[in-house]
Formats: structure tokens, sequence, C-alpha cells
């Protein structure tokens, strides 16, 4: 992949607007476009291809990022990430993940399951939703705006919207909340998936596993960055482990769920 193969945005040396918190954001680390999420043992990793990545770090709430690609259209990111070779760098995606996170879905809500309307944003296939269809839920579908079939948004709000491995894709982050909070009934609840950064993330830098553009990894959270996105729409984000969490306005008393995140 050359970089005449398409055009990123340039680099500046001026701090930039964080695009959680709008505090400044110096340059923080480089690595290659070619550069995938390093899982130990999945794959053998690509030839670098001498494109340079520069990613930012917020100094207030933590948030790390790339504006490369912030001029990028859906279907730039269909040709030069989400492309035929995108699964070569993330071989779990097509179904183990999908069925571990519906039996997750599946055990969390399983008292209520025949009551459900769930939405899958963002999940790139049917894998997920048709295991939760299959365990009983009384509805559950697909939406993803890049993949074809799934570009169209279903109609109505949803009790529960699941969001997994999506908002580290985002080079919008807090417009693409506000999307997805679109898409959720009041009470409801969005179970999401993204891999936060760790405390001791200084020592790792953009070398960190999780930092991959070739995976389309462009945002990278801390939790009180997580929690200051979710916010700005009235939002409470809890986190049951580094990568799993919930957001949430207000939560059906039914679901008796309030204990648990508290």
């Amino acid at each position: 992949m050359a970089s005449s193969q398409f055009s990123l945005r340039p680099v500046s040396t001026i701090r930039l607007a964080c695009k959680i918190c709008g505090n400044g954001a110096p340059l923080y680390g480089v690595v290659d476009m070619h550069r995938p999420c390093q899982i130990e043992g999945a794959f053998v990793p690509p030839p670098l291809s001498g494109v340079p990545i520069y990613y930012r770090r917020c100094g207030h709430c933590g948030f790390l990022f790339t504006d490369a690609f912030d001029d990028w259209s859906r279907d730039d990111f269909k040709m030069h990430i989400y492309n035929d070779l995108y699964f070569a760098f993330d071989l779990h995606h097509a179904c183990s993940r999908s069925c571990g996170n519906a039996a997750t879905v599946a055990k969390l809500w399983a008292r209520h399951k025949t009551d459900m309307r769930v939405l899958d944003f963002g999940g790139r296939n049917n894998v997920f939703c048709a295991a939760l269809r299959a365990s009983g839920f009384r509805e559950a579908v697909p939406y993803d705006p890049i993949v074809p079939g799934h570009t169209s948004q279903p109609d109505g709000k949803f009790d529960l919207v699941t969001c997994f491995e999506t908002l580290e894709r985002l080079s919008d982050p807090l417009e693409s909340i506000g999307r997805i909070i679109e898409c959720v009934a009041e009470p409801g609840a969005i179970l999401y998936s993204t891999q936060t950064q760790p405390a001791d993330f200084h020592k790792y830098g953009v070398s960190w596993w999780y930092i991959g553009p070739r995976n389309g990894h462009i945002s990278i959270y801390t939790r009180e960055s997580l929690s200051l996105a979710w916010g700005r729409y009235g939002y409470t984000s809890v986190s049951f482990d580094d990568n799993l969490h919930m957001a949430f306005r207000s939560l059906p008393e039914q679901w008796a769920m309030t204990r648990r995140l508290s």
C-alpha cells in the first residue's frame, strides 16, 4: 500500500483540539500504516508500507487518536482498510468473537430476552444477531453503515443496542456516539466493547498492542475519556472490565442491574 493510492490529512505539529474534551492534544507517536493489532500468534505481521500514521494524546483525558483519516469517506475506509484483506488481520471476527459476545448478552439478559428488541450497531455481519434469535430473544437485528445488506437503519428504538469493537474505529467519536444513542429506547442501554488504556500506558506508548491502523484502530480511549464522551449526551458509562462497558441514561427497573453496576 503506497501513499500514492490514497490521501491522508497532512500532519501538523500544532496542538489540535482533543476530539473528546477539546483540550490540546500534541503529537504523541507514529506507527506504520500496515501495523495491525499485535494479537500473539494470530498472524505474521505484513511488510511495512512506508506510510507514517501520527497519533496524538490529550493531556487532560488521555484520549489517543489520529486525525490522518478525518477526510476519508466511508468508501475510502472500505477500500483501504475494510477490504478483502481485512480478515487476515482479524482472524476471530467472523464467528468466534460474535458467538462469544452473544453468549455474554444471553447470560446478562436471560430473564428478559423474550421481551427485548436488540440492535447490533457496527457488527459487520449477522452472526451475533442470529445467535441471539436462536437463544430466544424477541428481536435482534444488525445495522452497519458500511456493510452491504446491513446499511439500512431499522425502524424504532431498541431496548438494548450492542456495539462491539466499534468505538476504536471512529474518526468522529462524539458524532458517532450520538448516532448510536438515537437508536436506543428510554429507558434502555448500550452494551459496548473497546479496550481502554492500561494504567501504565506510558510504558508502551504507541507500541501498545491495541493500536493498529491496519485494523482501523484509530481512537484509543481511557475510562475517563469514555465517561466524558457519553456524558456529553447525559449518559453514564460504567465498565465491567477494561474491555466491556455499558452506557445508559436510565435502566429498565425489571433488569434489576443497578446494584450490579454500583
